[in-house]
């Protein structure tokens, strides 16, 4: 994966709907819910594992069933692919906990 700034015609909509998109095009986020605490970290236990693979950590908080999240390539000082990445493999991993 590159770590290069996205275009500024990338279709954050069409590649991720869930995330919010920061009004200076510098991060993403999402809010997670789920059933209870024992899900919500075994979403973020994932989550960790994965990050470790791409060496690319989300900034994000825990409380109780919920997981709030922001994407951003700290390094680039903007919006990468790695991002990108995380971001769809944070909405796989939310789905999996929830069924």
């Amino acid at each position: 994966m590159k770590n290069a700034l996205l275009p500024e015609n990338f279709d954050f909509q069409n590649s991720i709907p869930l995330w919010q998109l920061d009004a200076a095009r510098k991060k993403i986020s999402q809010d997670f819910v789920f059933e209870n605490f024992k899900r919500a970290f075994e979403f973020m236990a994932l989550c960790a594992q994965y990050a470790e693979e791409i060496d690319h950590h989300p900034d994000w908080s825990n409380s109780w069933d919920k997981v709030k999240v922001q994407l951003t390539t700290h390094s680039c000082n903007g919006l990468t692919e790695l991002d990108i990445a995380m971001a769809k493999a944070m909405d796989t991993f939310a789905s999996q906990v929830k069924s």
